[in-house]
């Protein structure tokens, strides 16, 4: 289970597959890689033709489905991305550099140092303009983190069953309430997306007013924004799984953000 997410920008890919049909393609190759892998550490010589597994899934109405998958189906339909790969090279959404790189996921369960990372990346009252800009959305907008409390208990979705707090002078946020704002509202709109930038550290953030409303407003073209606004998390050698989607889903965002389109979401 993951939070699927895609920068929607058009493209012949999307266009041809649909963007449901590329991320079932890529999720059955990357499925059908672990169980050949699977196979063959425990000394299973046999094709992928002859190879398969249980999948279960949720039904429409609620009810659980069971059906035995051949791994060979998985890489066959897989296979159609193929063809429309050479697409990708160049596109102004490919955050990862990869074919398809505009969609990608972040793995439940999240870990406990993903969540105490996001919150360090918070402003403090040394940093005014997004802080306050902070303190006015978390409080006008009523975020609370309920819908986000209420998957904790189930195990599947946090390593932490409680969540965690950072004070920030006059107010506190939780991980619930970051969650519910980056996760829990839908597909995220490019302003909305803008202020998650600044919320979480991923452009700068020590500029002026001016500078604050040409991000939310993303009143400049795509490179101008980016050359302005550059991206500043990097990959670390001490960051977990979590850590590394987590970066990875807000360089998507940042991507959408400055091409002002929405970054789709399915939690």
């Amino acid at each position: 289970m993951a939070i699927d997410y895609v920068v929607d920008y058009s493209c012949v890919p999307k266009e041809t597959l649909g963007t449901g049909g590329i991320l079932e393609r890529l999720k059955g190759r990357a499925r059908a890689q672990t169980i050949i892998r699977l196979f063959r550490e425990h000394g299973d010589p046999r094709p992928p033709s002859e190879m398969g597994f249980e999948f279960t899934r949720n039904t429409p109405e609620g009810e659980e489905e069971t059906q035995i998958v051949v791994v060979q189906d998985l890489l066959d339909s897989a296979a159609e991305l193929d063809p429309l790969a050479h697409h990708c090279a160049g596109c102004p959404a490919n955050v990862t550099g990869e074919p398809f790189g505009c969609i990608s996921f972040i793995q439940y369960p999240i870990s406990t140092a993903g969540e105490v990372w996001l919150l360090k990346q918070l402003p403090t009252p040394e940093e005014p303009l997004p802080w306050l800009l902070l303190r006015q959305t978390v409080t006008e907008m009523g975020y609370k983190g309920h819908s986000v409390q209420a998957l904790r208990g189930t195990g599947t979705y946090f390593k932490e069953p409680h969540g965690f707090a950072r004070n920030l002078g006059e107010f506190q946020v939780t991980t619930d309430q970051l969650f519910e704002m980056m996760f829990m509202l839908g597909h995220v709109q490019p302003a909305h997306a803008g202020a998650l930038l600044l919320f979480l550290n991923a452009i700068p953030r020590h500029g002026e007013a001016n500078d604050v409303t040409l991000v939310l407003d993303r009143a400049l073209p795509a490179d101008a924004l980016r050359e302005r606004f550059p991206f500043q998390h990097s990959a670390d050698d001490r960051d977990d799984s979590t850590i590394i989607e987590l970066k990875r889903f807000l360089k998507a965002l940042y991507y959408a953000w400055s091409l002002n389109v929405r970054l789709l979401l399915d939690v």
